[in-house]
């Protein structure tokens, strides 16, 4: 289907105005939470190495608390997040731990956010493939989707032989990351389930357009 190629791909436009892709903004939303949790973690005070951070910094007019990046911005994209999208504290917790976990120094940044980004690339690549004609019905209806999802992440994560060797060896990666990562089940059947959510809503807008 396509539906998640640009999904986990920055911007490349440093614009100010907000977007009018959902998938977008909530990607951009994760982004700014992730960079400010490692400002706060790591004591950055480049902004400039924050991009996504000092957009949202800017847009928004957020001051500094207590002279450190991140605190503020943290709070504020938590919250939004939270109210725009339903997400709970746990899920942020889980972000804040993974971080912890592999983010020792400023060196482990750029490492983390690769296996974070061969993380996302993974999964959607098994969840398209895993998206016959019963899944994609369930896209109609958002207590289905939410089942379906929820189903084939936990397939994912336990089932050891698949028929397709495709799928079986994405779905192996998609494991090594998660272990690594250290997120849980629910976090990323909670994260997948948002995506497909505005992936639909994106698509929606499109076909109207």
């Amino acid at each position: 289907m396509g539906l998640f190629s640009k999904i986990f791909k920055k911007r490349t436009e440093d614009t100010e105005q907000p977007s009018s892709n959902h998938t977008e903004e909530f990607m951009t939303l994760i982004r700014v939470y992730y960079q400010a949790v490692i400002a706060t973690q790591l004591g950055i005070t480049n902004l400039n190495m924050l991009p996504d951070m000092a957009l949202f910094k800017r847009m928004l007019k957020i001051p500094t608390q207590g002279g450190k990046l991140g605190v503020a911005e943290k709070a504020r994209a938590r919250k939004v997040l939270m109210q725009d999208y339903d997400l709970s504290e746990d899920f942020f917790k889980e972000i804040d731990r993974s971080i912890k976990k592999n983010c020792k120094t400023q060196n482990d940044v750029n490492g983390y956010f690769y296996k974070f980004q061969g993380f996302n690339t993974e999964l959607f690549a098994v969840m398209e493939k895993m998206m016959n004609i019963r899944f994609r019905l369930s896209m109609l209806f958002n207590g289905m989707l939410r089942k379906s999802v929820n189903k084939a992440i936990h397939k994912i994560l336990t089932q050891s032989e698949w028929s397709d060797i495709s799928i079986q060896k994405a779905a192996w990666s998609v494991r090594k990351y998660q272990e690594s990562l250290g997120y849980s089940e629910q976090w990323i059947s909670d994260f997948v389930y948002q995506v497909f959510v505005l992936a639909k809503k994106d698509n929606t807008k499109k076909k109207k357009a």
